[in-house]
């Protein structure tokens, strides 16, 4: 078998999108769902929460539930991006912890990592976020980050 054989023999198929309801991820996710249409592969879209420093101090009111709220986000994200019909397999993944960790460890066994070029983070200017330049540096399958266009001054 040749190399390009064996590496062939070893794909997953499996596309890892990072979303979190921004410009940007939406944008990764559109990618992504194309991508996988053309190599047949299937999406794993995930979104990751962590509760907030502050719910660490006082206690949260009655009623909030970071999951259902983080697992809201996802459908209407993916509802939003490739409508009720994707066109492509999607497993819809929602995982507490920080983002970069997250989607490490959920591309592990994938063929690609796809990720907006930037999304929530503190520092919205950035041309690659934390998260994004953490998982080029860090990842173990190919990782596309795809770029938001910057409006036109025309």
């Amino acid at each position: 078998m040749s190399a390009t054989e064996n590496a062939h023999a070893h794909t997953s198929g499996v596309i890892v999108v990072g979303v979190d309801g921004s410009d940007p991820s939406k944008e990764a996710l559109e990618w992504a769902a194309k991508q996988a249409q053309l190599s047949g592969g299937r999406l794993r879209v995930v979104l990751s929460w962590e509760l907030p420093s502050a719910a660490y101090l006082t206690p949260l009111p009655p009623g909030i539930d970071f999951d259902k709220d983080a697992h809201q986000v996802l459908d209407d994200e993916i509802t939003e991006v490739l409508g009720a019909e994707p066109g492509v397999a999607v497993e819809k993944v929602v995982a507490e912890g920080h983002p970069a960790p997250v989607l490490l460890e959920l591309s592990k066994d994938a063929d690609l990592l796809v990720l907006g070029s930037r999304g929530h983070g503190q520092f919205a200017g950035m041309l690659l976020g934390s998260v994004s330049e953490h998982c080029v540096a860090h990842a173990t399958c190919p990782v596309v980050v795809v770029h938001h266009p910057r409006p036109s001054n025309h």
